[in-house]
C-alpha cells in the first residue's frame, strides 16, 4: 500500500475521517484507531510481519521498565538482552542468508543451500526505534512507557513506518499522551509537503528510474561517460525518491496531529561531505551519532584524529552495512569514511559553509560540484548488485570511453530536475521545499498548480516501490 496508490489514499482518508470525527475528544480512542490503522497498513504487506512486530513491541515494552529498575549487572542483563533480541532478529532475517552463502562461497561447498528468508518490511527502521529506547531508559533520557497503547503505537506508528524517518521516543511518546489539535494552517502545510513529495516521487524518481536501470544493468555495453552521467542521474532519482518518501510521511503524520523527525535539509548543496551527511538522512545519521560514533570517539579521544578518524569510518562502515547484506554496501560507508580524512586533518570536519548570497559564488558552487561528484562516485558502489559489477563500472568510467557523449540524454529529465533544483535552492532556508507561506497567495496558488499539473501530466504512477523500503 503505497502512499501514492489509491488505495493508500481510500485508506488515509477513511482514517483521517473518523480519527477527526469519532475520535476527536477522546484521546484513548484516537490511538487505538491509529494502532488499528498502523497494524491494517502494515498487514498489508504481509500479514505474518504483524506477528514479528507485536512480539518484538511487547518484548521492548516488558523490557523496558525492567531496564529502569535493576542495578549493577542485573540491569546490564536486560539492557544487553533487549539489544541481542532486537539485533539478533534483524541478523536473522536481513543478513543471515548472506554470511550462510558467503561460507560456502569461502570453503568453496557447490551443492548450498540458499535461504530465502522474507525481509520483514521496515524492520530496520523500528529496530533502531527499539534500540534507541532501551539506550534512552539506560542513559536516564527517558522514563520505561506504562501505557502500553502509546508503545505499541510508537513503535508500529504507519506513517514512518517502511522508510523512516527513524523516531526516537522521547519525541513520539509524549505526543501520543496528549491531547492532539488539528487547525487550518499546520492541515495546508501538512498539504504542500505532501504535494512536494507527491512530485518528487512520480514526476521526477520514476521518470529517472527506468533510464538509471537500464544503464546500470547493461553497463558492459556502455561507455564510461553513459555509466558516470547515470550515477549522477542516480544521485536525483535517490534523493527524489527517499526524500519524497520523507516528505509525505511528514505531511502524513502533521494531518494526525503528530510532528516527526525532519530528514533532509537540502543536501544537495552541501558544500563538503560532512555538511552533505548532516543533511541527508539526518534521522540514521543523528541516531547513529548519538548511540555508536560519539562512545567510539570516548573509546579513542587518547589517539586523538587518528581516533576521530577511526571512528568516523566505522561509524560509516555501519552506515553501509545497516542498508543491507552486500559487500558493495560496506563499500560504500568505507568510501564516504576515508572521504573524511581530508577535512580531519584540516580541522574542517565541523566547519558550516553558508552561503554568502542569493546566488552562490563560484568557490561555493565549485564545492557543491565536487561533493556531488564524490558523492556519485560511491552510489556506484550503492546501485551496483555485486562487486563484480562495480568494478566493471569503475573500470569503465577509468577509460577514454569517460570523454565520449553520454548515451540516454533527455531533456525532460533534465528539466524536471532543474525544477527540483530551482525549488529547493529557493526554500533552502525553510522547513522544506514547499514552505512558501512568505508568498504572495496568487504566487503560491500558481505554485501548487504548476505541481499538481506536473504530476497529472508528466507522473509515473506505475512505478510506486521506494528504494529504502528494501533496507
Amino acid at each position: 500500500m503505497q502512499f501514492t496508490s489509491i488505495t493508500f489514499l481510500l485508506f488515509f482518508s477513511t482514517v483521517f475521517v473518523l480519527y477527526w470525527s469519532v475520535g476527536k475528544k477522546n484521546l484513548r480512542l484516537q490511538n487505538c484507531m491509529l494502532l488499528a490503522a498502523s497494524y491494517v497498513f502494515y498487514g498489508f504487506w504481509d500479514w505474518r510481519f504483524m506477528i514479528l512486530l507485536a512480539g518484538s513491541s511487547a518484548i521492548a515494552y516488558y523490557l523496558g521498565p525492567k531496564i529502569k529498575e535493576s542495578e549493577g549487572r542485573k540491569r546490564k542483563i536486560y539492557l544487553n538482552l533487549g539489544i541481542t533480541l532486537a539485533l539478533g532478529t534483524l541478523f536473522y532475517f536481513k543478513y543471515f542468508g548472506f554470511f550462510i552463502d558467503s561460507f560456502a562461497d569461502l570453503f568453496g561447498i557447490k551443492n548450498k543451500l540458499t535461504l530465502e528468508i522474507i525481509l520483514p518490511l521496515g524492520i530496520s527502521f523500528y529496530t533502531f526505534r527499539i534500540i534507541s529506547y532501551f539506550l534512552d531508559i539506560k542513559n536516564n533520557k527517558l522514563k520505561p512507557e506504562n501505557d502500553a497503547l502509546a508503545f505499541f503505537n510508537y513503535i508500529a506508528f504507519f506513517p514512518s513506518m517502511t522508510s523512516g524517518p527513524i523516531d526516537k521516543g522521547g519525541l513520539l511518546l509524549p505526543q501520543l499522551k496528549k491531547e492532539r489539535i488539528f487547525t487550518t494552517e499546520s492541515g495546508a502545510d501538512a498539504a504542500r509537503q505532501i504535494l512536494l513529495g507527491a512530485f518528487k516521487k512520480l514526476v521526477v524518481a520514476n521518470t529517472i528510474t527506468p533510464v538509471t536501470q537500464g544503464i546500470f544493468q547493461n553497463y558492459e555495453h556502455l561507455s564510461g561517460s553513459t555509466i558516470a552521467f547515470g550515477a549522477i542521474l542516480f544521485l536525483f532519482e535517490l534523493y527524489a525518491d527517499f526524500s519524497g518518501y520523507s516528505d509525505m510521511a511528514i505531511g502524513l503524520a502533521r494531518l494526525l496531529g503528530f510532528k516527526i523527525t525532519k530528514n533532509f535539509a537540502f543536501p544537495l548543496f552541501a558544500q563538503n561531505i560532512a555538511e552533505y551527511w548532516r543533511k541527508w538522512h539526518m534521522s540514521l545519521t543523528s541516531w547513529l551519532t548519538e548511540y555508536v560514533f560519539t562512545p567510539l570517539v570516548i573509546q579513542f579521544r587518547d589517539y586523538g584524529k587518528k581516533g576521530l578518524i577511526a571512528a568516523i569510518i566505522l561509524n560509516f562502515v555501519l552506515i553501509g552495512a545497516w542498508h543491507g547484506p552486500k559487500f558493495t554496501f560496506v563499500l560504500f560507508g568505507l568510501l564516504h569514511g576515508l572521504y573524511y580524512i581530508p577535512l580531519i586533518v584540516k580541522d574542517k570536519l565541523n566547519k558550516k559553509k553558508k552561503f554568502s548570497g542569493s546566488v552562490p559564488t563560484i568557490k561555493e558552487f565549485g564545492n557543491i560540484v565536487l561533493t556531488m561528484l564524490l558523492v556519485c562516485f560511491a552510489l556506484v558502489l550503492f546501485a551496483s548488485p555485486d562487486l563484480k559489477a562495480a568494478l566493471g563500472m569503475y573500470g569503465k568510467i577509468f577509460s577514454l570511453s569517460l570523454f565520449s557523449v553520454p548515451q540516454f540524454i533527455k531533456i525532460k529529465i533534465l528539466g524536471l530536475i532543474g525544477i527540483l533544483v530551482i525549488i529547493d535552492w529557493i526554500n533552502k532556508d525553510q522547513e522544506h521545499g514547499l514552505d512558501i507561506k512568505r508568498f504572495h497567495p496568487l504566487a503560491r496558488r500558481a505554485v501548487y498548480i504548476s505541481l499538481i499539473f506536473l504530476i497529472m501530466y508528466f507522473g509515473v504512477f506505475g512505478n510506486g516501490n521506494y528504494i529504502y523500503e528494501q533496507f
